[in-house]
């Protein structure tokens, strides 16, 4: 019962938050940058930042890490250490690292176990210089359950047989770009940690530019289909793992051409064909394949200004638009920049990716 009891509270919680912000919309006063930076404020619940002020107010391991650095930038050091604690804390008493805390402090996976949880978390751990001793060996023990649960250990891959959880939660993927480049990333930081690093043998960024990439763009997963997929094409740069500016500004090109920064930035595809969702996903239908997600977006832009600083800036100036519009920074838009709305959900806002856009 304890296993599924997170499944039983978080979504009628989720939804009834949801059909609140659809009703009664926060709104923020200010310009959008006092706007998100009273979101950030919001988002600290003095135990841990959570990843909304609304429908999501669990700690997410994933969508902590995608604002660790700038949450640094932004001087709130002092709270991602406490959240690192909290989670830490969490995590060892239950015995497994996860996607989610709930708001009650139970630590659950959605839909099934991730890749992206444990380098996020270490990630975190490492660009905040956290303390992390004490937690040393609770965190060998989950690298060696990660090695054994997720790698290949022949070609180091992630296994393409299994379902794991991931960035897009919803989708059934066989061993995907995105997944693949965090275990890229768990590598490279485990290098600089006195933690065990099983990975060392592999050499990730060849492996990633061996089997996905196409000589245009990456491909989503190991299946090599045709389509372009926002994620796969975004995180080999972000997280610094291919470095190469030609590839770059190739797979920053087929994302435009593909329309997936259209009307701004960032959709996962352009359309739902070529992929195959969990049942769950009948609720909150093209929520991950042709909506706008305002985690990727910002991060999409930091790289355009590498390639194309006229078209980032003109980004930037919509997502500006978006916020003082709507007085809040919400979660997804539909694919013509309308909040996501389904008869079961209605997107989510105050995220603590605004942390994002307050570094772009």
């Amino acid at each position: 019962m304890p296993a599924i009891l997170p499944y039983l509270t978080e979504g009628p919680r989720i939804f009834l938050s949801s059909w609140k912000n659809r009703v009664l919309p926060k709104k923020y006063e200010g310009d959008a940058e006092e706007i998100c930076e009273q979101i950030v404020r919001d988002c600290w619940n003095g135990r841990y930042l959570q990843t909304s002020t609304t429908n999501f107010a669990q700690f997410w391991t994933r969508d902590f890490g995608w604002c660790t650095n700038s949450l640094l930038t932004l001087h709130h050091k002092d709270q991602v250490h406490h959240t690192l604690r909290y989670a830490l804390n969490r995590f060892k008493q239950h015995k497994k690292i996860s996607t989610t805390i709930t708001p009650g402090g139970m630590p659950f996976d959605f839909p099934t176990y991730a890749v992206d949880s444990l380098p996020w978390l270490i990630h975190s751990i490492k660009t905040s210089r956290f303390p992390y001793h004490s937690f040393k060996d609770f965190l060998n023990k989950e690298i060696q359950k990660f090695y054994h649960k997720v790698i290949n250990q022949h070609t180091g891959l992630v296994k393409p047989e299994v379902h794991f959880s991931s960035i897009k939660d919803f989708a059934v993927r066989k061993s995907s770009c995105y997944d693949n480049c965090m275990v890229a990333l768990l590598a490279k930081d485990l290098k600089s940690l006195e933690l065990n690093n099983p990975f060392e043998k592999f050499s990730y960024p060849e492996l990633i530019k061996r089997h996905f990439w196409n000589g245009k763009y990456f491909y989503d997963d190991l299946r090599q289909q045709k389509y372009v997929a926002g994620d796969a094409n975004l995180f080999p740069f972000v997280l610094g793992i291919i470095t190469d500016k030609e590839m770059l500004q190739s797979a920053l090109e087929k994302i435009h051409e593909a329309g997936l920064d259209q009307p701004f930035p960032l959709k996962y595809t352009s359309g739902r064909e070529e992929i195959n969702f969990v049942w769950q996903e009948n609720f909150l239908r093209n929520y991950e394949s042709t909506a706008i997600w305002m985690h990727m977006g910002p991060l999409y832009v930091k790289l355009l200004q590498e390639v194309d600083k006229e078209r980032a800036k003109q980004y930037k100036e919509k997502y500006t638009e978006l916020i003082e519009k709507h007085k809040n920074f919400l979660e997804v838009f539909d694919e013509k920049g309308n909040p996501f709305s389904t008869p079961f959900y209605y997107c989510d806002s105050g995220m603590l990716w605004a942390a994002n856009y307050l570094t772009l």
